[in-house]
């Protein structure tokens, strides 16, 4: 994968965009602000890898939330591919998360 910055300058904020509409149906925060999303890598072709975690291996979303979140990125104009990848290291937990999460979770 050959990254482009100009193409990934362009895309990743809609990308952002598109994950930030994907939440975990356990917890009311989107997946970017929970933390779950680790890395977004677009290269020159336009194709978007995406890693992702869950917040726990048995999680009951563990087969929806990156179907949804590959067909979010399908849709943002500019895409050509999508993968999104389910990773387990580092492990998720609940320090990945965004201030604004916390604050919504009521955890600050």
């Amino acid at each position: 994968m050959t990254a482009d910055p100009a193409i990934a300058l362009a895309l990743r904020p809609r990308i952002i965009d598109a994950v930030c509409s994907v939440y975990d149906p356990e917890i009311p925060v989107n997946i970017w602000e929970l933390g779950l999303i680790y890395a977004i890598d677009i290269d020159s072709d336009r194709r978007v890898h995406v890693q992702m975690t869950l917040t726990a291996p048995g999680c009951p979303s563990a087969q929806a939330l990156p179907l949804e979140v590959e067909r979010r990125v399908r849709d943002v104009e500019g895409v050509a591919d999508v993968f999104v990848e389910v990773v387990w290291e580092p492990a998720w937990s609940p320090e990945r998360m965004s201030d604004a999460a916390k604050l919504q979770l009521g955890m600050l």
